[in-house]
Parts: structure tokens; C-alpha cells; sequence
């Protein structure tokens, strides 16, 4: 008979040999531990987004998902991980079941006529393939995500119709004509170039849920890593421990950017908001009661970047949320902008040219001059401090090399003082 202290052993025992096969995937085989991790959370875009930064920081990459190399659930490819196919939007587990099928069947897709003409008849509607479009999972097929998103409509338009001839015995316009030929009564991409990035990331978003070919706060993590002492994933409560790793009514600085907002009054008639706030791994609510509402409601507007600090409120949600006490726009962060010259004699001989790009450009930040030959540094008085942004940067840069411009954050150790 086995008694309740064997069961524990035995339960001990178990646990054990879980852990250290988990810590041993973890360790000697990263990226296919990870995409398993990545594919147990799929339905989960928060864990995701957190897995998705946690690789970024082993630098393993996580690449879009793509029709012709792609799984169901994400999968390696090669040293990084691909996303998975059934965690886009809109497409269902029989499309991509379908599409696997037919793959594997009939080899990779060759082009976007190739495709759909494929995969007509098989669940794959208008709206799945503008998903697979946006999310990127043809970019390996030839044109752009524009031109795609601009001919798919008509191409499964005409594939819709040589089916309904074929099956009803008429003959097609394909089947008259040679099979080198065919190509002359395709449909064409339109010379519209492609979207810009932040239109593409945008795309991305809407289909998965996440980005992932990038971020737009991917360029302001210095910024991010010097005044945000907490991420979002921190105000969630773990389900297993009934904790989160933040504790009620500490104080938190946030950052990241303004996704959406809710306008409310209260009983007083005065106007509060909450406002979503998304960082580079998941979102967090925060609220902010009439007198800060009052104070800085100029500051959010949709996709606005913020530092937000603030006390944690946890609740009895299994979210907590931020109850805001100040913010400062990203923008008005402390920066010093680094110009570096060969020698003293270089930066004299260029000195009033500087002056001189740079005066129309008033703002808070710092200019410092750098000499390479000696290693010295000059900060610049007060009056030639300067606003830092990238079009700013790319006048300098061309100017005086991209090396030898360098932009360094700074912490806001004064928050009574901002704003």
C-alpha cells in the first residue's frame, strides 16, 4: 500500500526531473524551447509579446510568419523562431491545416497568383488572404505588401471564375491559350512602391495582435530603460501564485505609448480618463482622476509617447493599473547630443557652421563636443542647447558622419520639476 509520504516523494520526484529537462532544453537547445514556450501561450498575446522580447534579449529573432516555411504553431527556422500561422486574425485552423496540406502536397507557392489560385475553394476568403498580406506571410513572394494588397481582391475575383467555367464544363480563357503564354493574361502589380514602415507595422498589429518585424518604441528603449522602472507584463497576476511583482500602492514609472483612451464624468461633473498604455511587451490601464486629467489632457492623443509615473493599484482584478501623478513626453526627457571632431582644430574650423545649424533648433538638450585625438569633451553652455529629434539627427549626420554622432539619455531625476 502506498502511503500519502511516497505520493509526495514520488510528486517531489517528478517535479524534479520536469525541471531539469526544462532547464536543459533551456540551455542547450534555446530557440526550439522557446518556440515551444511561444506556441503552449499562442491565445495569449501578453505572454507572447513577452516571449517575443525575451528572445530579442538571447538574440534569438522572431521572424513574421510565412506561407511556405511556416507551421500552425511557431517553429524554428534555423537560429530564430518563425511566428505561427494560426495566430493570425481572421484565418481559421482549416485554412492553415488546408494550406499546409497543400504545400506539402504540391511544393512552396511560387506568387501571389499562385496562391490564391491554389488555395480557391479551399475556406480561404477575401479577408484571409488580405490578413496573410498584411501580416507579411508573402513577402517572400514577388511585390510588395501595397501592390499585393491592391490586386488580390480582382486575382481571386478571376480564380473564382475559371472554377465556376471549368466545373460547369465551359471552356476558359486559359484554355485557349499557350501554357507560355498564359503569363500575358495575368493580372499585373501597379509601380506603387511599398508602404512605409510605421504603415506596415501598423498592418502587422491589426492582423496579430503584436508587432513583430519591429516596434515603434523600438527606437526610444534607451529612454525607456533609463526612466520606466516597470513594464506592463509586471501589473499582471500571475495565476498560479495569485501574485503580481509589483506591490499595491508602490510607486512606478511607466512608458510607451498612448494606444487609447476613455473620457468619463463623475459624480461632481468633473472629467477623469482611463488610457491604455502599450510598451514593448503588452498594455497597462492607467487612470488619471480630474485634477491630473485637467493638467495634462493636451498630452493624450493616440499614439503620443509617455513616461508616466504613477501608484500601483492592484485590486482584485487579475490586471492591476496605474493611478497616474505626473507625465512627461518622451520628447522632454533629458538627452545630450554628442558631435564628435578629429581634433580641436577640426571642431574650431567648423564651429560657426555648427552655431549656425544648429541655433534654429532651440530646445532642452545638451550639446557636447567630443575630440577623438585627446579625449576630451566640452558641454556646451546653455545657449546652445538644442531639440533632438530625427530630422535633426539626419541634417548632422550628413553633415559630420554618422559615427560621429551619438545621442546618450539621460534620467529624469526631477519629476516635481517636469512639467
Amino acid at each position: 500500500m502506498t502511503s500519502n509520504a511516497d505520493l509526495s516523494v514520488s510528486h517531489a520526484a517528478c517535479y524534479a526531473v520536469v525541471a531539469y529537462e526544462t532547464a536543459y532544453l533551456k540551455h542547450y537547445y534555446p530557440v526550439e524551447f522557446m518556440a515551444a514556450l511561444m506556441t503552449s501561450v499562442m491565445d495569449h498575446l501578453g505572454k507572447v509579446s513577452e516571449y517575443i522580447q525575451i528572445c530579442r534579449q538571447m538574440g534569438i529573432s522572431v521572424l513574421p510568419p510565412d506561407i511556405n516555411s511556416g507551421e500552425s504553431g511557431f517553429s524554428v527556422a534555423g537560429d530564430n523562431i518563425r511566428y505561427g500561422l494560426s495566430a493570425l486574425k481572421s484565418v481559421g485552423k482549416s485554412v492553415i491545416d488546408a494550406l499546409i496540406a497543400e504545400r506539402r502536397e504540391n511544393g512552396r507557392f511560387n506568387s501571389l497568383q499562385d496562391f490564391i489560385t491554389r488555395m480557391s475553394g479551399k475556406e480561404a476568403n477575401k479577408r484571409t488572404i488580405e490578413s496573410f498580406i498584411k501580416a507579411g506571410a508573402l513577402d517572400a513572394l514577388p511585390g510588395t505588401r501595397k501592390q499585393k494588397l491592391q490586386v488580390y481582391a480582382a486575382m481571386m475575383d478571376q480564380a473564382a471564375r475559371e472554377k465556376k467555367e471549368t466545373m460547369s464544363g465551359q471552356m476558359s480563357l486559359f484554355d485557349l491559350v499557350e501554357e507560355e503564354d498564359r503569363k500575358d493574361f495575368e493580372i499585373d502589380f501597379p509601380d506603387v512602391g511599398e508602404y512605409d514602415s510605421s504603415v506596415l507595422l501598423s498592418m502587422e498589429k491589426d492582423v496579430l495582435g503584436i508587432y513583430i518585424s519591429g516596434h515603434p518604441l523600438m527606437e526610444d528603449e534607451g529612454a525607456m530603460k533609463k526612466n520606466a522602472t516597470a513594464v506592463s507584463s509586471q501589473f499582471a497576476v500571475d495565476e498560479e501564485t495569485g501574485l503580481s511583482q509589483l506591490t499595491d500602492g508602490s510607486t512606478a514609472v511607466i512608458g510607451g505609448m498612448l494606444t487609447a483612451k476613455t473620457v468619463k464624468g463623475t459624480k461632481n461633473n468633473q472629467m477623469m480618463a482611463f488610457v491604455t498604455m502599450e510598451d514593448l511587451v503588452g498594455t497597462v490601464e492607467v487612470i488619471l482622476f480630474p485634477k491630473q486629467y485637467e493638467k495634462y489632457r493636451a498630452l493624450l492623443t493616440e499614439d503620443r509617447k509617455l513616461f508616466i509615473r504613477g501608484r500601483v493599484s492592484m485590486g482584485e482584478e487579475q490586471t492591476g493599473k496605474l493611478i497616474c501623478e505626473r507625465i512627461v513626453p518622451f520628447e522632454e526627457t533629458p538627452k545630450e547630443l554628442w558631435i564628435q571632431f578629429e581634433d580641436w582644430n577640426s571642431y574650431k574650423r567648423q564651429e560657426e557652421e555648427l552655431k549656425k545649424t544648429v541655433e534654429p533648433w532651440e530646445g532642452t538638450n545638451v550639446l557636447v563636443i567630443f575630440v577623438r585625438a585627446t579625449r576630451q569633451y566640452k558641454k556646451m553652455p546653455r545657449n546652445w542647447n538644442i531639440a533632438v529629434n530625427s530630422e535633426n539627427l539626419a541634417i548632422l549626420k550628413e553633415k559630420y558622419g554618422e559615427n560621429n554622432i551619438r545621442v546618450v539619455e539621460k534620467t529624469i531625476e526631477n519629476w516635481d520639476k517636469m512639467n
